[in-house]
């Protein structure tokens, strides 16, 4: 399992100046939560991270070789990535939705095989979506739509996961289910990196995060370091009451 790290990384944000760059390292066992309030480029670093759009300076490396030195099929192979937002671009299965994330073990023009179809099916299974293989994508609720992506890249199997708010439109249980899910992959030794906008989820499962401010600031580290109020309050403008429940602290935001 290769490390993937940012080294001097800016940002390339329209009309913001270059702001501090970003040097860490997402290690194989970690779990990374990013926050950040609206247009701080949450999502802008998870596609620059995944190669799908240029920093503004610096580089991405996924162990011994920056991200420019690697082909397309070996970065997919290391490398998955589940979108905030997506379209179906055609008519599709569930199950052939899920079946995309074996393209990249796959030789050009090679058919899946029955394992690939095994492993498919187990991520559809492991989302609560298995019941739904026969359906076309396109007629899922948002929520099963989410989970139908989350398997896709189960199915793909990465070792790192790039995630743009994985628990939108999920309902509770599903919330839970999925953070669990992406928990147990950094315990079997990959590595979760995802963008959320819910505090108290991060502060739940992220076991390292990285904050970034509307103006370019950022810091990161282990997530005890990166809990503290005042960071918490100036980062979304807002005051917070804190309190602990089952060991973890839960942030409260306070009326005006």
């Amino acid at each position: 399992m290769n490390p993937l790290r940012a080294k001097q990384l800016v940002i390339d944000i329209p009309d913001r100046a270059d702001g501090q760059p970003l040097d860490f390292t997402v290690e194989p066992g970690q779990v990374w939560g990013v926050l950040g309030p609206n247009g701080a480029g949450k999502t802008t670093l998870l596609h620059i991270l995944a190669g799908l759009r240029a920093p503004r300076k610096g580089t991405v490396q996924l162990g011994e070789h920056s991200l420019s030195e690697l082909k397309r099929r070996q970065i997919s192979q290391q490398l998955g990535l589940v979108f905030q937002d997506r379209q179906d671009g055609f008519p599709a299965t569930v199950l052939e939705t899920a079946l995309i994330g074996r393209h990249p073990w796959l030789s050009p023009w090679q058919m899946e095989t029955g394992e690939d179809e095994r492993i498919a099916r187990h991520a559809l299974e492991k989302l609560d979506v298995a019941h739904l293989s026969d359906r076309l994508v396109n007629t899922l609720s948002g929520g099963e739509r989410q989970r139908v992506a989350i398997a896709t890249v189960l199915t793909q199997a990465p070792d790192t996961w790039l995630l743009d708010e994985p628990t939108n439109h999920l309902d509770l249980h599903h919330q839970v289910a999925v953070l669990q899910l992406l928990t147990e992959q950094a315990r079997s030794g990959r590595s979760v990196f995802m963008c959320l906008h819910d505090l108290n989820l991060a502060a739940r499962w992220c076991d390292h995060l990285l904050l970034l401010f509307p103006n370019g600031d950022a810091c990161w580290g282990p997530a005890e370091r990166m809990l503290v109020p005042a960071a918490l309050e100036r980062l979304y403008n807002q005051e917070l009451l804190t309190v602990e429940v089952d060991g973890a602290p839960l942030f409260v935001p306070v009326k005006r």
